[in-house]
């Protein structure tokens, strides 16, 4: 064509034809993105409260991607806890490897009613207190699955609740260091009338025997006995010869005290039974408790150990999973 000749109508189209087509091909076509569609009870791990965690570790029970697939199963059609009522509550176990981690397990107790109302906060220098769930701010939430969280449900058919605690973290500050460590000690508290407490086979006692200084050490009276107990703290200077006898009464009543007390408390847990009816008696025996703990997976840099241990009020899972 010679230079400044024109170029005909049909010439321009095949040409800008030419160059869209040169332009899609250079243009590297987007990947479709995909988003991974969320379990129906993906997150019920994350609700079930972990009691007696630090406020100040709570972001640690989190920092994995944890997998608890199996627990979501067990509550699914077809699985051992579907249709039941459930109520489920958080522990975080400790685990050291190259440093301290925190261990996420749920507690699901398979219960027509709730476990309990109450709270146990223990401590070394406080003792033990059982208090009302609700004056720790906890209580047992119905839990809400994603399918049904954007239409109305009926409040009155939940079958899975979980233990809530509703503390604000960013409140904490103007809380006293003393209420904010209640939370550090609670434990989940559970009465079992037909399972022998610890108190009631305790056989150590305290002794804090006025003295200058004061006399502090533990006396078990199953495996001990006073004389050569009192001689060998006369021999490492704890305790003078003359205080001998004095000290020696001074245990017989702190044992005496204990006898008593770990009594009273057995007579009160059999009259507790003595009182139930037998369906109560029957619904108790049926109550089951299931730890689960995160399933091994490649976001999960560590072994770990599982233990059918609760608490002291719980003691063993019928089913570690």
């Amino acid at each position: 064509m010679r230079q400044g000749a024109k170029i005909s109508r049909a010439g321009r189209k095949v040409a800008v034809a030419e160059i869209q087509n040169d332009a899609r091909a250079t243009i590297p076509q987007e990947e479709p993105e995909y988003f991974e569609e969320k379990r129906n009870l993906q997150d019920l791990w994350k609700a079930a409260f972990p009691v007696g965690t630090e406020f100040a570790n709570l972001d640690r029970v989190y920092e994995f991607n944890w997998d608890f697939k199996h627990l979501e199963e067990a509550l699914e059609e077809g699985g051992m806890l579907y249709g039941k009522k459930v109520y489920i509550f958080g522990i975080a176990e400790t685990l050291w490897s190259s440093k301290m981690d925190f261990v996420p397990t749920v507690v699901a107790i398979e219960s027509p009613d709730p476990p309990s109302d109450k709270i146990g906060v223990t401590s070394v220098q406080r003792g033990e207190e059982i208090v009302p769930m609700k004056q720790m701010k906890m209580d047992w939430v119905p839990y809400i699955s994603f399918e049904k969280r954007d239409r109305q449900v009926d409040r009155m058919n939940f079958q899975i609740f979980t233990l809530v605690c509703t503390q604000r973290r960013s409140a904490l500050k103007h809380l006293k260091e003393d209420r904010v460590k209640e939370f550090d000690y609670c434990v989940p508290y559970f009465y079992n009338p037909f399972r022998e407490d610890e108190f009631e086979q305790r056989t150590l006692v305290h002794i804090v025997f006025p003295s200058e200084p004061p006399v502090m050490d533990k006396f078990d009276w199953e495996f001990e006995t006073l004389e050569e107990f009192t001689d060998d703290l006369i021999e490492h200077g704890k305790l003078s010869a003359e205080q001998k006898d004095e000290f020696k009464e001074f245990v017989k009543e702190q044992v005496r005290a204990a006898r008593k007390a770990r009594r009273e408390a057995r007579d009160a847990r059999l009259r507790v039974i003595e009182e139930m009816s037998e369906d109560d008696k029957q619904a108790f025996h049926r109550i089951k408790f299931y730890k689960f703990y995160p399933q091994a997976s490649p976001d999960i840099p560590m072994n770990i150990i599982k233990t059918p241990f609760i608490n002291r009020y719980y003691g063993n899972a019928h089913q570690v999973l």
